[in-house]
């Protein structure tokens, strides 16, 4: 009986593959740089071993391994996730993304090479390795650390502009120029399809799962995940964007519905599978020879991509405001490139556009930077203290004044708020309506014209079809009042009357041009004029019915997009200084019990603050050092990572638990004093700052220095900065009637 070589192929490939991750496993190295060593011994540069017969059938499972790497990427993404990233993570990645893709292009030239080459080469420099990070994390144990919620943020923010890069890259290559016309298109048309994508897929698929509940045990949801995501690979590529952009948007859907952990949970397997078959194949392009041939720019790249992406990460985390620790630490983990450099490298291959030597050199400079990923992580902290004592110290105090300035509530005006949600809805409500108009003119039409004859009866029936369709979003546009709680404070306080006046004349345009669209594409111009208008006369008359079906279509969808954050609970983390919140219930056995906080000295001894007790129903904010602890209290402490580390390995062996519980309203923030302040001139037991804010004053800044835990005698002067733990809400009245600032 004769065996199909794909078989024989598949078999070397993965014996190759899971013998050298053993290896690597024991060695503690990551499981991709063995999956690269693996495809190089069973690829075709490398004669000891058998090699690989059927290359072609091996690319199509390759491409196959990039889908489901994307599509669980999209998993653990969340558009959500991308709204919460914050400022210092999206300015971070800004930062170091500009930085490596200027850096990388101007490499590329110096070297000679052509300009395809050289801006896939900055593409390529410009992303990190997500896959690499998280295990490196996880084997050094500092997932845990301040710093590393920050390069969690910008991975985040690095996987969106992953996506964008591949779609400029793969039109500017295609089209052969760099017009900022192109570009402009290609941004346009993906930021239109994702949004309906988006819009679309939160409102269908959390309901189609929801109903199809009792009928999806692990096999059905598996199935109906990847059916789902090759769906929608098939939709991407019929509308011209790669088959990964498709399998990252559908995991990205996929990642708000309540399955999300699930579904990841399933598909790893296959994942790891199909994703061990692309790494492998990506090993087996390299070329030694070719590699000693341009030895010189694989080192040369690999020092750059260290040592720049280390350097524009910490000045990126710095503009952000970031303190010096957590920047550098954040840089020297970003050092690397990996899965997405792959993929953007084989995209060049694929549109035949790169050069044959730059994907074994981006396989060589990921190698080499996979492997010092660990040391430079490990190195941070002590490079950290390094800088901290070689700086001048007016610098240092420079950096701590901008972290302090740069980190404060966000005080968002009513107006602010007003125009944001505006534009929000009205970029969502656009999408959607022209959406219906094109599929309206591009298949409704057509279909009407084919089943009722080509003549002007069918064409109204179309018509007529598209605008019920289009009604419900076109009423939301032109008729309703955006924000009515909102405009009615405005009215009352006679502001902001002309802005509100222009974005609704705004919104209302954009409903005129989309019905004129339609009915220019089933009509003459001339009809389209005047029957616009009596489209917008019938919104009016049939307001109320229209009214009642957008509430009920604007309720599903977002209940279907809250459906997983209410199940799932949030939780907040505060992060000024090197600070944040920490959550501990006290047992039966935490040594303690009963005693005062005064006796407990956990302040003296750790450096943490016991900002919140609860107990029970009851909510004692800034606890004084007479209160004491009793089992079942939750603690919520404030202290930076060393210091709560230290703390949780004293009371493991006392069993003191933590649990997730959603925290209250309490932000650790500062004001900065000044001459009319009501606080200027005296101490802080005088100015009653406990009792006005429900919270305690944990630091203070000066042309001194920086005082942690001040003694309530310290008498407060114009210019500190105060640092105070206390109820969010008090805060910002405080901060409002101008008796901090």
């Amino acid at each position: 009986m004769h065996l199909p070589p794909l078989i024989t192929d598949l078999g070397l490939i993965l014996g190759a593959a899971a013998v050298v991750t053993i290896i690597f496993k024991w060695l503690k190295q990551p499981l991709v740089l063995g999956y690269l060593i693996a495809g190089f011994l069973v690829g075709p540069h490398f004669h000891v071993m058998p090699t690989i017969v059927e290359t072609k059938s091996i690319s199509v499972w390759a491409e196959m391994g990039v889908i489901f790497l994307l599509f669980s990427l999209g998993l653990e993404f969340s558009f959500k996730k991308l709204l919460k990233v914050g400022t210092p993570a999206s300015v971070t990645a800004l930062v170091e993304v500009v930085f490596m893709l200027a850096v990388g292009y101007a490499i590329g030239r110096l070297l000679g090479w052509k300009t395809t080459d050289a801006m896939f080469l900055g593409g390529m420099l410009c992303i990190s390795s997500t896959t690499i990070i998280i295990r490196a994390f996880d084997e050094l144990g500092v997932k845990g650390h301040k710093f590393a919620s920050l390069v969690f943020g910008i991975l985040i923010v690095e996987d969106l502009v992953a996506i964008v890069l591949m779609v400029l890259l793969s039109t500017l290559a295609i089209s052969a120029k760099t017009a900022g016309m192109d570009m402009l298109m290609a941004v346009a048309k993906l930021v239109f399809f994702l949004v309906l994508w988006f819009v679309s897929g939160i409102f269908f698929l959390p309901t189609f799962l929801r109903k199809a509940k009792k009928f999806m045990n692990e096999e059905m949801l598996l199935i109906t995940s990847l059916a789902l995501c090759f769906l929608m690979v098939w939709l991407a590529t019929e509308v011209g964007f790669s088959a990964a952009l498709g399998a990252f948007i559908m995991g990205s859907i996929l990642a708000e519905t309540i399955y999300a952990e699930k579904i990841e949970h399933l598909v790893k397997p296959v994942k790891d599978l199909f994703g061990a078959v692309f790494f492998v194949s990506v090993g087996m392009m390299f070329d030694p020879n070719m590699l000693m041939q341009y030895l010189g720019p694989v080192i040369i790249i690999s020092l750059v991509t260290i040592f720049g992406q280390s350097f524009s990460t910490t000045i990126g985390a710095l503009i952000s405001g970031q303190p010096l620790k957590s920047a550098v630490q954040a840089g020297m983990s970003l050092s690397q490139i990996g899965e997405f450099s792959f993929i953007i490298a084989t995209l060049g291959l694929t549109l035949g556009v790169t050069s044959d030597f730059l994907y074994p050199i981006a396989v060589a400079v990921s190698a080499i930077t996979t492997f010092t990923s660990p040391f430079m992580i490990r190195a941070s902290e002590p490079f950290y203290h390094f800088l901290d004592r070689r700086l001048p110290h007016r610098f240092k105090n420079a950096i701590n004044r901008y972290s302090s300035k740069a980190q404060t509530i966000s005080n968002t005006t009513d107006w602010q708020v007003y125009v944001r949600d505006g534009m929000v809805n009205t970029v969502l409500v656009s999408v959607i309506t022209a959406a219906i108009v094109l599929l309206s003119s591009y298949y409704l039409l057509p279909y009407t014209r084919n089943k009722l004859g080509d003549n002007t009866w069918a064409t109204i029936i179309g018509a007529v079809g598209a605008l019920l369709l289009m009604a419900p979003f076109l009423w939301s546009l032109a008729i309703k009042q955006h924000r009515k709680d909102l405009v009615e404070k405005f009215i009352q306080q006679n502001k902001y009357r002309t802005g509100m006046l222009m974005l609704q004349l705004f919104r209302t345009a954009i409903a005129i041009v989309l019905i004129g669209f339609l009915l220019d594409r089933f009509f003459t111009p001339q009809i389209a004029v005047y029957v616009t208008v009596g489209i917008l006369v019938l919104l009016i008359i049939f307001s109320k019915k229209i009214q009642l079906l957008y509430s009920r279509i604007r309720g599903r969808f977002l209940a279907n997009y809250n459906e997983r954050e209410e199940l799932k609970g949030k939780k907040d983390m505060l992060a000024p200084w090197d600070a944040h919140m920490a959550e501990f219930q006290v047992t039966a056995d935490t040594p303690g019990i009963g005693k005062t906080l005064r006796e407990l000295a956990w302040r003296e001894k750790y450096g943490i603050n016991i900002a919140i007790i609860e107990r029970g129903n009851t909510t004692i904010n800034a606890p004084k050092r007479g209160q004491r602890l009793f089992p079942g209290d939750y603690l919520f402490m404030i202290g930076t990572d060393d210091q709560l580390d230290q703390f949780r390995k004293d009371m493991e062996a006392s069993t003191v638990v933590a649990e997730k519980k959603k925290a209250p309203e309490v932000v650790l923030e500062h004001f900065k004093i000044t001459d009319q302040s009501s606080f200027a001139g005296k101490n802080i037991r005088e100015g009653e700052i406990r009792e006005k804010i429900h919270g305690i004053v944990v630091g203070v800044e000066n042309d001194k220095g920086r005082l942690v835990n001040p003694d309530s005698s310290y008498i407060i002067r114009p210019g500190d900065i105060v640092w105070v733990v206390g109820d969010k809400r008090r805060l910002l009245l405080l901060q409002k009637s101008e008796e901090f600032v």
